[in-house]
């Protein structure tokens, strides 16, 4: 894989990190410093998080490959 298309996959994992944190905050707000307060929480629907946390764990796992590969390392 060229260094291009290796950006182009961490790009990718950042986005949907940032998604994952603006779904979170859509359930789950803020304290005043900054961090979430699970105590306010609303209900998040579970097989939506499910999905993303599915597909944001997939690229995590792609990209784990890219720097193995690069690196010269072997998988665990």
């Amino acid at each position: 894989m060229d260094k291009e298309q290796a950006m182009k996959e961490f790009k990718k994992y950042e986005q949907m990190r940032m998604e994952m944190y603006e779904f979170l905050e859509d359930y789950i707000p803020k304290d005043e410093n900054g961090a979430l307060d699970f105590s306010k929480a609303k209900d998040i629907p579970a097989k939506e998080i499910y999905d993303r946390w599915f597909k944001l764990d997939y690229q995590a796992r792609k990209i784990r490959g890219i720097a193995i590969n690069c690196l010269g390392l072997k998988g665990e």
